[in-house]
């Protein structure tokens, strides 16, 4: 007998027949002999319509009470998924968040999690029932209610396998598994049996959305044996591990864009040391994340430095540089939110020259100017136009996989 922990994701929930479909999966393995803990997400679009409720009733609402709005997508979820499970005549029980003990700190809207007790749900799986917990939110120390992100749930998956000691974490998506490319832009991308820690967490941080990046790292941290696999096929999916057994010939593993992308640009900065620490610091102390950084090379005492925030983010860094200038010493800024960063990664990279040259080929080979680069042993990242995104993700794709042999 495992123990199992099953997280499905909002299209695999999003009506009455896919909620029964996830019911006959999870009552299967449950049949099996398994200890079965499931993690659900809110149905379909449920996260989003509540978004555009709020900001029907405020266009700025505090982020606790979005927090406290948002959680009950994942209520609805486990209470009808147990409801099915319970028809279908297995003891089952749904638990929220915080009835699991899942404690997080107080950044709402984007919350960490700092302690998670299974006690609860050990005493459940004891009397043998099915145990569904909701996705995406915990509890803090004030006794509030706080979300974990987008792509949330895939992240309290992962923490209760941890906790647990599970056997084995699935993640159940639309697709069956891992591929190179997001196969609804590139048709001919190829499913992936097996993929590191380290080429996911690449990917995942990168905007491919099959597993949000803080899942990854924390199935990494754990040793969480994981599985990302399909809810409406029944086939093996893509197995997450420390160490692959790819040819060494393998040198990438996929091909990501990101379009959440903005940059900043702030021009005639004082070429004197402390200026760099000055703008990225006021930015942390905003717990305002950076991604790409470039600096030009100083000029007649002044220099240039660009870099990329998400989108959303792209008002408050705008803000706080301007409330900052006087500090900062810049003399002018620009921002450009029409951008989309390409991706490649992969393990084999670091002892292979040539690779970031065959990506450039591809690109120029589809007229697409770059922008930005940025480079790290598993990863070369490009920045174009976001309205070439597309045609870039299947160039570079094509480059390195349309002649593929082992898969």
């Amino acid at each position: 007998m495992a123990l199992i922990v099953k997280k499905f994701g909002g299209s695999s929930v999003r009506d009455v027949e896919r909620i029964y479909n996830v019911a006959r999966i999870i009552t299967e393995s449950y049949r099996e002999g398994n200890d079965v803990v499931v993690v659900l997400s809110a149905q379909g679009d449920t996260t989003d319509e509540l978004i555009e409720k709020a900001l029907e009733v405020n266009p700025n609402p505090s982020r606790r009470e979005m927090d406290m709005l948002l959680s009950t997508g994942e209520q609805i979820s486990i209470a009808l998924c147990a409801m099915a499970i319970e028809k279908l005549g297995f003891p089952v029980i749904s638990l929220t968040g915080w009835q699991v003990n899942l404690r997080t700190d107080s950044n709402y809207g984007n919350a960490r999690i700092k302690k998670l007790e299974g006690d609860r749900i050990r005493a459940e799986l004891h009397k043998r029932n099915i145990v569904i917990v909701a996705g995406f939110q915990g509890i803090n120390k004030y006794g509030d209610i706080t979300t974990l992100g987008r792509g949330g749930s895939d992240t309290t998956a992962v923490a209760l396998a941890a906790e647990l000691g599970a056997d084995l974490c699935q993640i159940y998506t639309d697709v069956d598994g891992v591929y190179t490319a997001d196969p609804r832009i590139v048709p001919n991308a190829i499913k992936l049996d097996e993929i590191t820690f380290d080429e996911m967490l690449e990917l995942a941080s990168l905007g491919a959305q099959v597993l949000q990046n803080r899942s990854v790292e924390l199935a990494k941290r754990f040793g969480v044996h994981l599985e990302v696999l399909s809810s409406l096929e029944s086939k093996p999916g893509t197995i997450v591990k420390e160490v692959t057994t790819r040819m060494e010939k393998t040198l990438i593993s996929g091909v990501a864009k990101d379009d959440n992308v903005a940059s900043v640009s702030l021009i005639g900065l004082q070429d004197v040391p402390g200026v760099a620490y000055k703008i990225f610091s006021v930015l942390a102390k905003n717990r305002v994340n950076v991604d790409i950084i470039l600096q030009s090379i100083g000029r007649e005492n002044t220099k240039d430095i660009t870099f990329t925030v998400a989108k959303e983010n792209l008002d408050l860094v705008t803000k706080i540089l301007k409330d900052n200038q006087g500090v900062l010493a810049f003399k002018d800024m620009t921002t450009n939110d029409k951008l989309s960063k390409v991706s490649i990664v992969g393990a084999g990279m670091i002892n292979n020259p040539g690779i970031a040259a065959q990506m450039f080929e591809a690109l120029y080979s589809v007229g697409v100017n770059i922008q930005m680069i940025s480079t790290s042993e598993i990863k070369v990242s490009v920045l174009i136009d976001k309205s070439e995104s597309d045609i870039a993700l299947k160039a570079v794709h094509d480059k390195f996989f349309a002649t593929r042999s082992d898969h």
